[in-house]
């Protein structure tokens, strides 16, 4: 049995169904926005806030950050392990981008919910 040293158990198939689950999220959300700001083309600051303040909206935020990072994460991870042979690179660059996209994703949720 052939086990990944950097899977920490996860399988390919997870992996797989995180990616499309979330690539979906980022595409329903990209397409609202889109929509929304086509629609609202003299678009003002007080419209723009109330859109945030609906609690769906920021649900749906949410899901969107919370996706991102999911997505980046396993696709920088997956790169990685593909093109970065040497084992410590490859452990500082998984550490490097890990931590970015945690202080990002912290940084989002404080932003959208006005920690």
């Amino acid at each position: 049995m052939v086990k990944s040293v950097t899977s920490f158990g996860r399988s390919g198939l997870y992996d797989w169904l995180i990616q499309r689950v979330s690539a979906v999220v980022l595409t329903a959300y990209s397409v609202f926005m889109v929509i929304y700001l086509l629609n609202n083309p003299d678009l003002t600051y007080a419209q723009w806030e109330g859109l945030f303040e609906m609690t769906s909206m920021r649900i749906f935020s949410l899901m969107a950050l919370m996706s991102l990072g999911a997505h980046t994460w396993i696709g920088l991870w997956s790169v990685s392990t593909d093109y970065i042979k040497p084992m410590g690179y490859r452990f500082a660059f998984q550490m490097v981008t890990g931590a970015f996209m945690f202080a990002y994703t912290i940084w989002g949720i404080q932003l959208l919910w006005g920690l």
